[in-house]
């Protein structure tokens, strides 16, 4: 499993959290341990000169975006944005039959 991210995966002041923090957190909860990659760069600037990373290269290549956090099971199914994330760590407990990572 692993997890694009900005920066990393700590919580910062921002109201209702930093959304990659939210979906590490989510899964770190939900008993997964997914390998984290960090993009880097800053989404609304242009890919061609700043959001040129692996990891947003990646992203963008999966989602057909380079705005992260983006989730990959071990399926290989791709999950954007923090919030489906989320739902997708609370639907999928690490050890669940149901669980695709």
């Amino acid at each position: 499993m692993r997890l694009y991210v900005c920066y990393g995966t700590f919580n910062t002041p921002r109201p209702g959290g930093h959304p990659c923090a939210n979906a590490y957190d989510a899964l770190r909860r939900a008993g997964h341990d997914p390998e984290v990659i960090k993009s880097y760069g800053l989404a609304p600037l242009p890919d061609a000169v700043f959001n040129r990373t692996r990891g947003r290269r990646e992203a963008k290549q999966l989602t057909g975006r380079s705005t992260v956090p983006v989730l990959v099971t071990d399926d290989d199914e791709v999950i954007a944005e923090s919030k489906q994330i989320e739902a997708w760590a609370e639907a999928n407990p690490a050890g669940s039959r149901a669980e695709s990572s």
